[in-house]
């Protein structure tokens, strides 16, 4: 690893954080905020790649484990990965895996439909499979409530996937990081 992918993956671990900063929104019935934080996800996964990005995303939850407060509202300590919000968190670290694999599997087809495709299903499908459950367990309640509850939250990810994916295929075409991957 070279300091540029050092300087990167501190660098995104910091967007992410800084993310936080706006104010979350959050739904009563489920008690999962709606946050800007899951947009860095998906650009430290398209923009940096599978590794990078992913150690990105653990970076900055090494850093909330330790206390730091740098999730949405604030919050920070190794309790918030035993609520309703742990799974979403934890899936963080999936969703910019597999963001960043699929982008760099097909960089050189890469264009604003695949990398919301990419988005989606890194930062919606694959998240909201890890939050879900683990808010219907946190909560006690069955699982369709909990998706049911969650639903509310699929037009702003939405949102999200659309502007990571513009970014996305802007930086690829200004400042390439990523290396394509070999078939």
């Amino acid at each position: 690893m070279e300091t540029r992918d050092v300087v990167f993956i501190a660098l995104f671990a910091a967007i992410i954080a800084a993310l936080g900063v706006f104010p979350p929104v959050t739904v009563p019935v489920i008690a999962v905020p709606i946050t800007a934080q899951s947009l860095g996800i998906m650009l430290a996964g398209g923009i940096l790649g599978a590794m990078r990005g992913g150690l990105s995303v653990v970076l900055l939850l090494v850093l909330v484990a330790l206390g730091l407060p740098l999730l949405a509202g604030g919050r920070g300590g190794f309790g918030v990965f035993l609520g309703p919000t742990g799974g979403y968190i934890v899936g963080w670290v999936v969703g910019a895996v597999v963001i960043g694999y699929l982008t760099e599997r097909f960089w050189t087809r890469l264009n604003f439909i695949l990398a919301f495709a990419f988005c989606v299903v890194g930062g919606i499908l694959l998240m909201y499979g890890l939050g879900v459950p683990w808010s219907a367990y946190v909560a006690e309640v069955t699982l369709a409530t909990a998706l049911g509850g969650s639903l509310a939250f699929v037009p702003g990810d939405l949102i999200k996937c659309l502007i990571a994916a513009a970014a996305i295929v802007i930086v690829k075409k200004s400042y390439p990081i990523i290396t394509p991957r070999s078939r």
